[in-house]
């Protein structure tokens, strides 16, 4: 199993902070090569590669669209609207949810600059 930070937003707008757990499965991906082990997919319309400078900081917004963040480099400090931090750092995933409502607040906490892949869900 592997895991991946999301943020979502209830039903008043307000964001929270969850750990989702995906399972992975042994099968064949790439044949004739050994079956490894390997998630279920998911459909995705778009991919981007990202940088924000190092002290960035960006007004409290939701996200457009439903996206997984995969940092590379540097770090972020991710704010709900709850009040919930999380960092974000290299190996994370991040998976934006909260597309309404009262949004969160990201920061460049590294001296460097964040770099990241995004893949966007619609």
């Amino acid at each position: 199993m592997m895991t991946y930070q999301k943020l979502f937003v209830d039903e008043n707008g307000e964001s929270h902070w969850e750990d989702v757990t995906v399972n992975l499965e042994e099968r064949s991906f790439a044949p004739p090569a050994k079956a490894i082990e390997v998630s279920q997919p998911e459909a995705a319309t778009r991919t981007m590669f990202l940088r924000l400078k190092a002290g960035w900081d960006e007004p409290i917004h939701p996200t457009p669209v439903a996206q997984k963040l995969i940092c590379l480099a540097g770090m972020v400090r991710v704010t709900a609207s709850d009040g919930e931090a999380r960092d974000i750092g290299p190996g994370d995933v991040w998976h934006m949810q909260d597309k309404h409502g009262k949004g969160h607040h990201t920061v460049v906490t590294s001296d460097v600059d964040f770099e990241a892949v995004i893949i966007q869900f619609e």
